[in-house]
């Protein structure tokens, strides 16, 4: 009997702590709920410039290291330097200050450039539009994407550089961004092989000189 009543005692103990700790359901109170664990859900207010002994300068707000390049909105510091993304065509595709798109690739284009880029196109364009970029892939193939766009298509032929570039970085339609993925560097170069994909398909002999036609012929 002795230790039935403890055993009630405990059962009783425990729910009043239960109680005290979550709640009753649908009771209201004003009073802050009891946390275990906070998990910083709340932590001190800093507002800037204001002394903060864990920084070095005893400020709050520091500036940006030496260097850095902010791809949101414009900041400004406390000394007054406003630093934003670089709006240069190498990162954007556009011309500097404009939404227009620039004809041409702006890294030379060369036998290291091009090699660069057949690496990255087997690797990230080639699954859906082909190694030679005429929309077989082995997504096609698999049935996965039925319809994927020749890169030979005259719209895409017609597009500027820039343009591409835009689309490579952003996505379009069932196309994903790559670019979190793949550096601005290899976007260029997927361009530039993507061009000579282009030329080994639509140029013509006549546009050789007369020394490449001989090779050509050999």
């Amino acid at each position: 009997m002795r230790h039935l009543l403890y055993s009630i005692l405990l059962i009783v103990a425990i729910a009043a702590a239960a109680f005290t700790i979550v709640g009753i359901p649908g009771h209201l109170s004003r009073k802050p709920p009891l946390e275990v664990f906070p998990d910083m859900d709340r932590q001190a207010k800093l507002r800037p410039a204001q002394p903060f002994d864990f920084f070095t300068n005893g400020l709050s707000s520091q500036l940006p290291p030496a260097g850095t390049v902010v791809r949101s909105s414009p900041v400004k510091t406390l000394n007054g330097e406003v630093y934003s993304y670089q709006d240069v065509p190498f990162n954007t595709g556009r011309v500097t200050g404009t939404t227009n798109f620039v004809a041409l690739n702006p890294l030379p284009v060369g036998s290291a450039l091009l090699q660069r880029g057949r690496g990255q196109f087997d690797i990230y364009c080639a699954p859906c539009h082909g190694g030679l970029g005429d929309g077989n892939g082995i997504t096609k193939k698999l049935g996965v994407m039925p319809a994927v766009i020749s890169l030979h298509d005259k719209r895409i032929i017609e597009m500027t550089d820039g343009e591409i570039f835009n689309t490579i970085t952003h996505g379009k339609g069932l196309m994903g961004a790559y670019g979190p993925t793949v550096t601005a560097q290899d976007r260029w170069a997927i361009i530039a092989y993507t061009r000579a994909l282009e030329l080994s398909r639509l140029g013509s002999p006549d546009e050789l000189s007369a020394e490449q036609r001989a090779a050509l012929k050999k």
